[in-house]
């Protein structure tokens, strides 16, 4: 398969990494772990008018989409700049919502296009946990066939990344939608949350990449800088290859979702294992090649270095997903 972005979608891109750099998006990461999430909701809302999750809703709805390779031209660029808060989720809340319709769609579909609804989601065989919840807007829950809005966002637990809270959402809470079209539809929305949290993924990878390579040629040993040492130079260019290996599975993967290929959800899988894989080995190489400064919480690495693994195991580990693409 040969496939190259327009010059339309890198330009997309271009821009939302313009806007993030500007947006400070370490100190919003501080103030949102420490559950001061106005900043990140006002960050939130000018990706909203970027047209970031209206990508996710359909034109019926207020939205652009689905549109899966500018999906994934916008998380990597929100994955390489840490944007906190439950994006994958809310992504593929708009997935969910779309193929359930009725009026819970009408409710929530257009404010996820426009950014004034963020939601978190939880769907049975995919963890207990739904990210952000106590800022969410709604926590959808789906289980058997039916789909429910948690009456509230439960007991928080422990999170490698401080920026990505877990929730256990609250049981109960009457069916906003049910029957057999709602288990196609979490079919869906799982494939779209693993898509998304595969870009973001790699947009963390490359950023610590990024990075790192900054640091190692700036860092000295016995007068000259660590970056030409032959060893770094080794570890940085296997990270470079793991990234870029796994670019082309997560267009591959957008592009048969866009065409609803029956493979989408084998392709899925793979660029989720590429991806995540690649970023952790990427969070490990900087970890490393950083050395003690690495560790400390006033450097602002320590927060890709915290959210590469779990990007790796959200919505699907790396064995998980492996086990997907042999059945196919």
């Amino acid at each position: 398969m040969g496939f190259l972005l327009t010059d339309e979608q890198r330009e997309f891109g271009r821009s939302l990494d313009a806007m993030l750099t500007a947006a400070d998006t370490p100190a919003v990461l501080r103030a949102w772990a420490a559950g001061e999430h106005g900043p990140g909701r006002a960050l939130w809302g000018r990706l909203a008018d970027a047209g970031v999750f209206a990508l996710a809703v359909p034109e019926a709805y207020g939205g652009l989409g689905p549109l899966p390779v500018e999906s994934a031209v916008a998380c990597v660029e929100l994955g390489r700049h840490a944007v906190p808060g439950p994006v994958a989720e809310t992504l593929a809340a708009g997935a969910l919502l779309a193929r359930a319709g009725g009026p819970v769609a009408a409710e929530w579909l257009p404010g996820i296009a426009s950014g004034r609804a963020v939601l978190s989601l939880r769907l049975e065989g995919s963890g207990p946990y739904a990210l952000d919840a106590d800022t969410a807007d709604a926590v959808l829950t789906v289980t058997g066939d039916e789909l429910r809005l948690a009456p509230g966002p439960g007991e928080l637990s422990v999170s490698a990344d401080p920026a990505r809270r877990l929730f256990r959402p609250e049981a109960g809470g009457a069916p906003v939608a049910k029957g057999p079209a709602i288990r196609a539809a979490a079919r869906a929305a799982g494939d779209a949350a693993t898509f998304a949290t595969a870009a973001l993924a790699l947009g963390c990878g490359e950023e610590l990449l990024r990075a790192t390579v900054a640091y190692v040629k700036q860092r000295t040993q016995f007068g000259v800088p660590v970056g030409s040492f032959q060893a770094v130079k080794h570890r940085l260019a296997d990270t470079l290859l793991g990234l870029e290996f796994a670019r082309p599975l997560l267009y591959g993967a957008a592009v048969e979702l866009a065409e609803g290929s029956p493979g989408a959800g084998a392709a899925v899988a793979a660029a989720k294992v590429a991806a995540g894989e690649a970023g952790y080995a990427a969070a490990r190489t900087a970890l490393q090649s950083h050395g003690a400064v690495g560790y400390t919480e006033e450097l602002d690495l320590a927060w890709w270095l915290r959210r590469a693994r779990p990007l790796r195991d959200a919505w699907g580990t790396p064995s998980v997903c492996r086990a997907r693409v042999l059945a196919g």
